[in-house]
């Protein structure tokens, strides 16, 4: 991840990551692991939440 990235692009990309590793992964759990990981306020989590709901499954 290159310094000085936005968190909440760092959480995108951890994400999509670790969705494409594991297609199956459970979606509000990549996004609990994401808001710690990145230290993610409120907002970034709830964008995320809608990002990912409005992603189809693979």
């Amino acid at each position: 991840m290159a310094a000085g990235e936005a968190p909440i692009k760092q959480a995108i990309k951890w994400i999509d990551e670790q969705v494409r590793d594991n297609p199956a992964a459970d979606r509000v759990t990549l996004l609990d692991e994401a808001s710690r990981r990145f230290d993610l306020t409120p907002l970034d989590a709830d964008f995320l939440l809608r990002h990912l709901a409005a992603r189809p499954k693979a």
